[in-house]
């Protein structure tokens, strides 16, 4: 997990390190290597999946969809690590007005079931009408493994 230290001064000394999350210091769109390929994830290394009833730069997740399948927020625009293209990074308006970042035009969103880094439980799943995959750095999906 990618966080940020930051030590509080006090008048008697410094207290205990605080940790900043990655939303909270700036997200990022990074690369994770497995058997499925080279797929997108979020700065905390959790994979970042598209929903095929999604139009392009436009979400179709709602109420329940969003529980099981959160929307990947922001309150910057994320940097892109190496080998994420930059110019494919952007955000559409959200609910409770957030803003969801998108990759070549894909909404991206996490799996609750994915509890760690290299987690892609969601790979495939046909679930609120379509099916889910992670990306490639090109911006498609994946679909094999």
């Amino acid at each position: 997990m990618i966080a940020l230290i930051v030590a509080i001064a006090s008048g008697n000394g410094t207290r205990p390190t605080k940790r900043v999350t990655p939303q909270a210091a700036g997200a990022s769109i990074g690369l994770h290597k497995a058997a499925l390929g080279r797929y997108l994830v979020d700065a905390r290394g959790r994979a970042l999946y598209l929903f095929e009833a999604d139009q392009p730069n436009k979400s179709n997740c709602t109420g329940a969809c969003l529980s099981i399948w959160p929307a990947f927020t922001v309150t910057t625009k994320p940097k892109a690590a190496r080998g994420v293209s930059a110019t494919k990074i952007a955000t559409i308006r959200a609910a409770g007005g957030k803003r969801q970042v998108t990759y070549a035009g894909h909404p991206l969103y996490r799996y609750v079931a994915d509890h760690k880094p290299g987690d892609t439980t969601g790979q495939g799943l046909d679930q609120f009408g379509a099916e889910w995959y992670v990306l490639a750095a090109g911006g498609g999906k994946i679909d094999h493994g």
